[in-house]
């Protein structure tokens, strides 16, 4: 078997999967992302060399407990509070030029709040108005995808500027733009046709999944890099690891959440 079909068949599974398990019950849609958040932790921790134990037990922990129904919102709100901040630093570990390795405080300080908060805060989004939607969940996978897949044959055909090399050599900006360009167009036709929803809000959606899906891959990508990997596992044939899958998600996510937030405040 060919690389190229160990890859498709690889990456249909890990689609018909996600799509399924959220559309057949909130409960097996929490159940696939608690899992996706423990493997991606033991991912992580091999990235940045930390003992999976401790990490292991927070995550599950913090898992249960913030998506048990009576969570408090307040609980929530400090949860994305603590997301966006990391995100913060996140970004500042990406541009500072130093490829010096995180200390014991600062793996943690990633560990919580760029990895585990996030995909905690992920599963919060189809339930933002008290009832499971799993529609909204699908419609941003599916701008994601479009992103990336977008992303990856403007750039392969059309790229010449880079956008990242440091970080990632063969990330371009014209692949960043037409990857942003058919995502917005998904948005339109996933809030028309889809979701009936406001097309505005659809867009602006699509727009920070482009750009802080993006930035999310390239964060991950220094993780790697300081690694000295290619990849953060090996559990999907010819996608890496499940990480590797997720950090366009982790990273979106808390704005997305926050976006939401947001428009039922305003509404």
């Amino acid at each position: 078997m060919t690389t190229t079909v160990t890859r498709a068949l690889s990456g249909a599974v890990y689609v018909l999967l996600l799509v399924g398990a959220t559309l057949y019950s909130p409960y097996s849609f929490l159940l696939l992302f608690g899992l996706l958040l423990l493997f991606s932790v033991g991912e992580f921790c091999k990235l940045v060399g930390l003992k999976p134990i401790l990490p292991l037990i927070l995550a599950t922990l913090g898992y249960i407990l913030f998506n048990l129904d009576n969570t408090v919102k307040t609980n929530e709100i400090l949860l994305l509070i603590a997301a966006l901040l990391v995100s913060i630093r996140s970004l500042v570990f990406l541009f500072e030029k130093k490829n010096r390795f995180l200390d014991q405080q600062a793996k943690y300080v990633f560990l919580i709040g760029y990895l585990i908060i996030p995909i905690i805060i992920f599963t919060k989004i189809p339930f933002i108005s008290n009832s499971y939607h799993p529609e909204i969940i699908i419609a941003i996978l599916i701008l994601i995808w479009t992103n990336d897949t977008f992303a990856y044959l403007v750039g392969i055909s059309m790229g010449k500027t880079k956008l990242f090399e440091r970080i990632s050599p063969k990330k371009t900006i014209e692949g960043f733009s037409g990857g942003l360009v058919f995502a917005m167009i998904a948005g339109v036709l996933l809030a028309q046709f889809y979701l009936q929803e406001a097309i505005i809000r659809w867009i602006v959606i699509a727009l920070l999944v482009t750009t802080f899906g993006t930035l999310g891959d390239l964060i991950e990508s220094k993780f790697k890099r300081l690694a000295g990997v290619k990849d953060s596992g090996n559990i999907m044939p010819g996608h890496g690891g499940f990480l590797d899958r997720l950090d366009s998600i982790i990273f979106v996510a808390p704005f997305v959440y926050l976006f939401y937030q947001i428009i039922y405040y305003v509404s």
